[in-house]
């Protein structure tokens, strides 16, 4: 009998475990090692003109009007989590090594995704205009943002700043690798855009092949310094486990904010799902750049880990959320029967 689609694993999970299985079997060093570097950063340059290629000047035009609603999920986003990542602190201490709990701090840094936080949105029947622009505004303003925080946050953990770039460096570096390649594919769409259309679900595993080649180059080189060696089990549950309580809170705190505020239902499930999700496309290229020197395999771990636990638990959100909807409809058309 089929399992229930709510217990199946995601397919690029189980390629993301056979992949980090592959580089901990296999991995890469010497001339193999530059060659697939090099390849690395072409693929990622090709995706970021793909997403440059996928974004809607329209969609971005229709959801400016909801000022508010972006404030709050930049607010969650780029203030909230970070917030949280240094809460956390005391954890580094004792249940994660330097490295986990750095990228602890990475992954609190990171902008929201695109794809996921549309899509969930559009399910639970959220505003999705404005879920298409904040989410894109989100990914460009991480360009940016994403290295200042880690500067910032870096320097509260004795002898991380070492593993980082340095973070101008690292702005300067990342537009070139992403923010440019964005910005041409967005020029070009009025050429290209009908057959980037047009082939969204193939195109959907670029990133998907482009994250896995990253992984790859990552934890090869990881693992050759030893990363399985100096990183206990119990460190890697704790890292499931605070991934968890991070969701869990700003789910919680922008529910009961967005109803506080007074917004409507249809933006309270754009912000919800906006400002709680970290995006693994943008971030594992980004640690490629910031952490060129650290240990990258371990910094990647907790985006890797949080990923899959913001799908599980959001797909169930947005099914409660669109319930909810049905419900309400069925209570009012029923109420209109009767007043006939």
């Amino acid at each position: 009998m089929p399992l229930p689609s709510r217990f199946r694993i995601d397919p690029f999970t189980l390629a993301l475990l056979a992949t980090v299985l592959l580089a901990s079997l296999l991995p890469l060093s010497g001339t193999p090692e530059r060659v697939m570097d090099i390849v690395t950063d072409v693929a990622i340059g090709a995706l970021f003109f793909l997403h440059g290629a996928k974004l809607a000047r329209e969609a971005i035009v229709a959801g400016l009007a909801a000022w508010r609603l972006h404030l709050m999920i930049f607010a969650s986003t780029f203030v909230l989590f970070p917030l949280l990542g240094l809460a956390g602190k005391p954890l580094s201490h004792w249940l994660l090594t330097p490295e986990l709990y750095l990228g602890v701090l990475f992954l609190c840094t990171l902008p929201s995704t695109v794809q996921s936080s549309i899509a969930f949105t559009s399910m639970a029947g959220g505003n999705v205009p404005a879920a298409v622009c904040s989410a894109s505004a989100s990914s460009l303003l991480g360009v940016f943002l994403t290295p200042l925080l880690m500067g910032l946050l870096a320097g509260t953990q004795s002898g991380a700043g070492a593993a980082m770039a340095h973070p101008l460096q690292a702005i300067g570096s990342i537009m070139g690798q992403l923010l440019l390649p964005f910005v041409a594919g967005h020029l070009l769409r009025p050429w290209i855009g009908a057959w980037v259309d047009r082939h969204r679900g193939v195109l959907r595993y670029t990133d998907q092949g482009t994250i896995l080649l990253v992984v790859y180059t990552a934890f090869s080189a990881s693992v050759i310094e030893g990363l399985w060696r100096k990183t206990p089990v119990d460190a890697l549950l704790a890292v499931a486990l605070i991934a968890c309580v991070l969701l869990a809170l700003v789910m919680t705190l922008l529910t009961y904010a967005s109803r506080r505020l007074g917004f409507s239902r249809e933006d309270e499930i754009a912000i919800v799902f906006c400002g709680s999700k970290k995006s693994l496309a943008t971030g594992v290229p980004m640690a490629k750049v910031l952490f060129a020197g650290g240990s990258l395999g371990a910094i990647v771990l907790p985006i890797m880990l949080f990923h899959q636990i913001q799908l599980i638990v959001c797909a169930y959100v947005a099914q409660r959320y669109a319930r909810g909807a049905r419900q309400a409809a069925s209570a009012r058309a029923a109420e209109g029967e009767i007043a006939d």
